[in-house]
């Protein structure tokens, strides 16, 4: 069992280096065949290793072409950004096409969202949001009318964010919630992508202070994404030190706002 497993994790670690090193993303990687010949393994042995890859998404496998190298992913990360700011940020070029652009009436999950009452007015905004020319994620987004009057009388705002900010409402803090789902057909069709590929969903409000100033809900390309979320250790309470006077009295507590 040792000698199998030391046999897969040598053909697994060599086809990683060489999606890393040396191929790029579409083309194929060498045959089972030839795979078997150069390390004097089984196609069982062979297969392991390729498949571990997949898992990983560094290959994709497509029935009856072979196995090919995947693109790379965009690291998705857990802040306060846009589309557009993010895509310029690792040096692509941002650009939308507009699905839907119009005034709605409010339902009660986006009225709760943006803390106004159902059947209020609110824009709607639905996009495919492409980096590089190339489909990376479906995004629909919604304001209040009131918030941010007039925003769809001209041409549409290339970012939301960057609208709210000349109007002076600094998005400075928000919320996301992340799930993993299978695209449906007709959001398949916008990405690229074939139904029932993996993608991740992400329903994000965003707050200007106390204000919540757009609610949007995104799908993303599992295959072009990988969730990164930062992480620190949690601080120590800070407390301060007290005198021989101060064990007479009773301590004097703030309250912190966040």
């Amino acid at each position: 069992m040792g000698r199998s497993v030391l046999k897969y994790v040598r053909v697994r670690d060599y086809l990683r280096s060489l999606v890393t090193h040396e191929l790029s993303a579409g083309d194929t990687i060498p045959s089972e065949r030839l795979l078997c010949e150069q390390f004097g393994v089984s196609r069982m042995t062979v297969r392991q290793a390729v498949d571990a890859l997949v898992v990983e998404g560094l290959l994709d496998r497509e029935q009856g072409r072979g196995t090919f190298v995947a693109p790379t992913k965009v690291d998705l990360e857990v802040r306060l950004a846009s589309f557009g700011e993010e895509m310029q940020r690792r040096g692509m070029e941002p650009s939308s096409t507009v699905l839907s652009a119009e005034v709605v009436a409010a339902t009660p999950d986006i009225a709760d969202a943006l803390d106004i009452l159902p059947g209020e007015r609110v824009y709607y905004l639905h996009r495919v949001r492409l980096a590089d020319g190339e489909p990376m994620a479906i995004e629909q987004s919604w304001l209040s009318c009131q918030l941010v009057p007039g925003l769809f009388d001209g041409d549409l705002p290339d970012s939301i964010y960057g609208e709210l900010r000349r109007r002076g409402l600094e998005p400075d803090w928000g919320e996301d919630t992340v799930s993993a789902a299978e695209v449906d057909a007709p959001d398949a069709e916008l990405l690229g992508v074939a139904p029932g590929r993996a993608v991740l969903r992400l329903a994000r409000r965003t707050f200007a202070g106390e204000t919540a100033c757009v609610y949007s809900r995104s799908t993303y390309r599992a295959d072009r994404y990988v969730l990164w979320v930062p992480l620190r250790a949690p601080r120590r309470p800070l407390t301060p030190r007290r005198t021989s006077g101060d064990l007479m009295a009773e301590p004097a507590t703030t309250e912190v706002a966040r």
